[in-house]
């Protein structure tokens, strides 16, 4: 395991102050993970996005003759992306639990409630008291408070103060999937009942590379988030991260309910639950996740 024990003792020395700018940008106002796969990931993230947005407007949509259809699902399309590339932005951009680096010091211990002579255990990685629950991530190079995984495709962990935009994300995403699944079905319908050349303004071969392409990626993305999802709300309700039933950890945490513990992602049961914009209201004090793991 990748902690050490230190004791507090008398004649600690260290300081602890300023603005941690690491994993840090706009100056300083969002979190950024500088790796280079997560960032290719979230590119193709957004260009999957963005073709999926070309093939259902300028191919069956716009194109249509019915024009209550239409309307009707550009605007359930328009809305699940826009909520998906919100949710996915703030789940990048959202410090997910970071663990101050550097907090090992006497000045902190003392303010912590540590006593002298007691033990506990520290991350030599980033040189931080290991709070309740964290676990240090070689990518973001941080210990995070409640980690679940470290996630590519938005080149961030999934911790305490992001995942709920992380389940928002995998939930928009699975639904504009089995939505733009729906909307092929009904344009390979479409065109197999009338001709291929009316039915879309490019040529039948582009036509039936462009559907077939975007079956595929929402078949992919579909199945990939749905399984995502499960497993995040899996977790959540069983109040154990997936690092967590990975190592197959013992709980030495008090349990909580079931609805405390969705309350503690989401907050409180409202319309702000689906929202990528508000942050949840119930929130565990960083105090609290202090203990030996």
């Amino acid at each position: 395991m990748n902690y050490s024990y230190s004791a507090l003792s008398p004649g600690g020395s260290g300081g602890f102050g300023g603005v941690d700018q690491h994993n840090r940008c706009c100056r300083n106002k969002a979190w950024c993970v500088k790796d280079i796969c997560g960032i290719v990931c979230v590119i193709m993230t957004w260009l999957l996005i963005l073709f999926a947005e070309f093939v259902v407007m300028r191919l069956i949509l716009l194109p249509s003759n019915y024009t209550v259809f239409s309307t009707i699902n550009m605007i359930i399309f328009q809305a699940l992306a826009f909520l998906a590339f919100a949710s996915h932005i703030r789940t990048m951009l959202s410090d997910p639990g970071a663990v101050p680096r550097g907090n090992a010091t006497k000045e902190m211990i003392e303010q912590m409630g540590y006593r002298e002579g007691q033990m506990f255990y520290k991350c030599p990685k980033c040189c931080s008291i290991k709070p309740e629950r964290a676990h240090h991530c070689s990518v973001c190079q941080r210990c995070i408070r409640k980690m679940d995984h470290h996630c590519p495709w938005v080149n961030n962990c999934v911790g305490e103060n992001n995942q709920k935009y992380f389940v928002l994300f995998t939930f928009y995403i699975a639904s504009i999937s089995v939505h733009t699944l729906f909307l092929v079905l009904t344009q390979f319908a479409e065109c197999v009942k009338n001709d291929w050349r009316t039915c879309s303004p490019y040529s039948p071969p582009a036509t039936i590379f462009l559907l077939l392409f975007l079956t595929f990626e929402g078949l992919m993305f579909g199945i990939f988030t749905i399984i995502m999802l499960a497993t995040q709300l899996t977790a959540i309700l069983n109040d154990q991260t997936g690092i967590e039933q990975l190592k197959k950890e013992e709980a030495r945490w008090a349990k909580k309910s079931r609805l405390k513990s969705i309350q503690s992602v989401f907050g409180r049961f409202s319309l702000a639950w689906f929202s990528p914009f508000t942050e949840p209201s119930c929130r565990t004090r960083f105090n609290s996740h202090f203990y030996s793991v």
